[in-house]
């Protein structure tokens, strides 16, 4: 089957940084794009052709409308339409738009296992985001958070983050409880900044309707009417994972977020975070959204370095075996050492 689509104003954009777009549609889809002077003109199977037309419809009804989404999120909803046939460019933005009420930008998912963890989020009242740097895990839950209570589903926001550093001791922090904490806890302002404009944000902080506090704060609280989220949770211990999920309270909504591939704690078989994967599994209200390599919406190079050391890891795991052998060598020196002092006498003075 072929066509010829007419070649609208500001049709541009669909097209993608170097046409990477319509190589996504085209590989996905096995269908051919050409551009030509006059219209763009698209060959192949009969179903691939209809969405590529659906697809240029759909941008030409939004532009229309006045949306006109950048091209990274163009991409990722690009992504979403060539892998499910129901999906379409209108469905996303109206979803986009029903969770980005009152906030600055419109919030959507670029990847399937982000629109699984957004909807997971929407659905069950605890949901897990677990996956490696740059996949979107705390700023999707985020503004889901703001999302709820602009609707008014929730009264407040609970930010929540345990107080380790990674690999550095900094020492103690000078300042209030709340500058000292500050630090620990910027990921969680740079995403609400994000999202809403700065005055509102610093009210909202002022008048604690927005909370942001230390993970070992939260024993005996019961959190009421609140969307809670806690970052980093492969920082927190067995032990601190069971108090904060038990925090929970009525009309309350939870998101944990964590990578396990960057747990800073002494020992990282303690993790929380990998005890209540093992524990919480299919326990019913709760839901695991695991995100890939793929799901990076950072720059590409982001990409690229965390397969880099996902390739690693098999090399990595034979270690031990070399530092066993590296102990018997340490083993016979001191030994050495220990050896009677008359082999060396002191030299005369």
């Amino acid at each position: 089957m072929k066509i010829a689509l007419e070649i609208t104003p500001n049709l541009e954009p669909l097209f993608g940084t170097r046409d990477e777009n319509l190589r996504l549609m085209e590989d996905s889809l096995g269908v051919r794009i050409d551009l030509r002077s006059d219209a763009v003109h698209v060959e192949g199977p009969e179903e691939g052709v209809t969405r590529v037309q659906r697809v240029f419809q759909d941008f030409e009804a939004l532009r229309r409308q006045g949306v006109n989404p950048h091209n990274g999120e163009l991409n990722g909803m690009l992504r979403l339409v060539v892998a499910d046939p129901a999906t379409t460019l209108r469905s996303l933005a109206d979803s986009g738009k029903q969770r980005s009420a009152g906030v600055k930008r419109t919030v959507q998912p670029r990847s399937i296992n982000q629109r699984k963890y957004v909807e997971a989020i929407e659905q069950n009242d605890m949901t897990f985001g677990v996956g490696p740097a740059g996949t979107g895990k705390t700023y999707l839950a985020v503004a889901m958070a703001v999302a709820a209570m602009n609707a008014k589903k929730v009264s407040r926001i609970v930010l929540v983050r345990p107080a380790v550093e990674a690999g550095e001791k900094l020492g103690f922090l000078p300042g209030s409880l709340q500058e000292k904490v500050d630090p620990y806890l910027r990921p969680l302002y740079d995403a609400l900044y994000d999202l809403l404009e700065p005055d509102k944000v610093d009210k909202m902080l002022e008048k604690n309707v927005i909370e942001v506090a230390p993970l070992a704060f939260m024993r005996g609280r019961t959190l009421n009417d609140a969307f809670i989220i806690m970052d980093e949770a492969q920082n927190t211990t067995i032990e601190q994972m069971k108090m904060f999920l038990t925090r929970m309270g009525n009309n309350s909504k939870a998101v944990i977020t964590g990578d396990i591939t960057q747990i800073d704690l002494p020992n990282p078989r303690k993790s929380g975070l990998l005890d209540a994967i093992n524990v919480l599994e299919g326990v019913e209200g709760i839901r695991f959204c695991h995100f890939e390599d793929t799901d990076v919406v950072r720059h590409a190079l982001v990409q690229r370095i965390v397969r880099a050391y996902e390739s690693m890891k098999p090399q990595q795991q034979e270690l031990p075996l070399g530092i066993g052998d590296g102990i018997e060598v340490r083993t016979q020196t001191r030994d050495a050492r220990t050896a009677p002092t008359s082999l060396h006498p002191a030299k005369p003075q």
